[in-house]
């Protein structure tokens, strides 16, 4: 029998069925029964997207864990310094960068005359041993005053002086005055008034480059703090709104008379020998 024409004898004949229908072509190799993947089948599983509120989120945990570590740090200097003398505070190294210089001599409370302690109540926070720390009265007639004056006044007491020297710098704007006042809870809470008055006294400025009642007594009357006079007392009391622009040992007639007014006020100030506020 010949060939149909134009067919080759190798060609094999279609696979049908019972019916005749053609069959679907079998895969002759099992590997090949799927299809390997490629960069146009293949899935990748889906990413969530980060939703809008997430940032926020963590931005707002990594502040209340930034206020959490301030916090216990403040409560944790607070306490140490209870024990041990500030070794320097940030007026002292804003001071030395500008070249004033760093004479310091840390002295105890029974080290000082108690003239200063009594010049210093008598000029700056009469009501020391009274208040918590706090002078509302004061607060509130420096609150009216700068309403109406373009230059900050405050009520600040003694505690409030100590705290701003102590740990803070030296600003005059209301988030530094908040600052200041958490601060001056901590110090009334964990050093009680005989340690204020004491850090005060030997942390506050009395000149350019000079700080504490050891250091100005030296300085300005060549003698000891323990050695000071009632006037020497209050001319050193009478320079602690500005001293750097007044002198204790060089007065002038505004200072020796503010002098005298805190001289004849000093007699009204329980005797601070041992403490000054439990005579």
């Amino acid at each position: 029998m010949k060939d149909e024409p134009g067919l080759s004898p190798d060609t094999a004949e279609p696979d049908t069925d019972a019916d005749g229908e053609l069959r679907p072509a079998q895969p002759t190799d099992p590997s090949q029964s799927a299809m390997p993947p490629t960069a146009d089948n293949l899935v990748m599983p889906s990413i969530p997207e980060k939703t809008p509120k997430a940032r926020p989120l963590r931005l707002g945990r990594l502040l209340l864990r930034l206020v959490v570590l301030a916090i216990g740090c403040s409560i944790m200097l607070s306490v140490v310094y209870r024990l041990v003398p500030p070794p320097v505070t940030p007026l002292m190294l804003l001071r030395l960068v500008d070249g004033n210089g760093l004479h310091k001599d840390w002295v105890s409370y029974d080290e000082i005359s108690p003239n200063l302690p009594r010049a210093v109540i008598a000029a700056e926070d009469s009501g020391f041993c009274q208040h918590n720390g706090f002078d509302w009265t004061a607060m509130e007639n420096a609150w009216q005053r700068n309403q109406h004056s373009p230059r900050m006044r405050g009520g600040s007491t003694i505690s409030n002086q100590t705290a701003k020297n102590v740990f803070l710098w030296p600003d005059r704007t209301y988030i530094r005055k908040a600052i200041e006042f958490y601060f001056t809870a901590l110090i009334e809470f964990f050093w009680g008034k005989k340690r204020i008055l004491e850090i005060y006294l030997n942390v506050v400025e009395w000149g350019p480059g000079i700080y504490g009642a050891e250091a100005a007594a030296q300085v300005h009357f060549h003698k000891p703090a323990k050695a000071l006079t009632r006037r020497e007392a209050a001319l050193l009391a009478a320079v602690l709104p500005n001293p750097r622009r007044w002198s204790p040992s060089k007065p002038t007639a505004y200072i020796r008379s503010r002098a005298s007014t805190i001289q004849a006020r000093m007699g009204d100030i329980p005797d601070p020998t041992t403490h000054p506020c439990k005579p």
